[in-house]
Order: C-alpha cells, then structure tokens, then sequence
C-alpha cells in the first residue's frame, strides 16, 4: 500500500457502490461545492473492473 499525506478539514469513510456505468460515495450535504480527494483505501477484487 502506497502512502499519502493530504491535509484537510475532516475524513468520512464510505463504501462505494455501483450506479449505472459508475460508482458514487454519499457525502454530507454541507460539503457541497467543496474541493474534495478520494483516496482508494483497499485492494480491488480480482473480478472487479478500475
């Protein structure tokens, strides 16, 4: 595993689950039209496609 440093106000973890051709995280709604870094924190499956 790789490590990064990013410098921020607050952290949530989620799942990310599938929607169409895609995928999506909920995030709180105050964080709306704020700058924000997704930071993929484990291994993909196999199976999976990136």
């Amino acid at each position: 595993m790789d490590r990064h440093e990013i410098e921020g106000h607050e952290v949530v973890e989620k799942t990310v689950k599938p929607t169409g051709n895609g995928a999506h995280v909920y995030l709180p709604k105050s964080w709306v039209g704020a700058t924000i870094k997704v930071v993929r924190a484990s291994e993909l499956d196999a199976d999976s496609d990136e």
